[in-house]
């Protein structure tokens, strides 16, 4: 596999780690999204300790209402941050 499919790979391995530990195997609950996070893009993102912040992320990825995260919305997510990754460390 390419470096790109290893990414892929990665990212959707990652999604399902944490999917369904609540619940719905496909979709991320808040706490499955916050332990995600505070695990997987500390580094980039920081660690959330508080409610609101999680409400907040969660309010922003949930473009369908149903107060979950599925796989697309979480995608977008990754790539929103690769993408503001990049316009950081390019004017670097």
């Amino acid at each position: 596999m390419s470096e790109l499919e290893k990414a892929m790979t990665v990212i959707t391995d990652a999604f399902h780690q944490y999917s369904g530990k609540e619940g719905n195997k496909h979709k991320l609950k808040k706490s499955e999204l916050k332990e995600l996070i505070n695990n997987k893009l500390t580094h980039f993102l920081g660690e959330i300790k508080d409610q609101e912040t999680v409400d907040k992320v969660m309010e922003a990825l949930d473009s369908n209402e149903d107060a979950e995260c599925d796989f697309q919305e979480f995608v977008a997510f990754v790539v929103m941050v690769a993408a503001a990754c990049h316009e950081f460390l390019e004017h670097k």
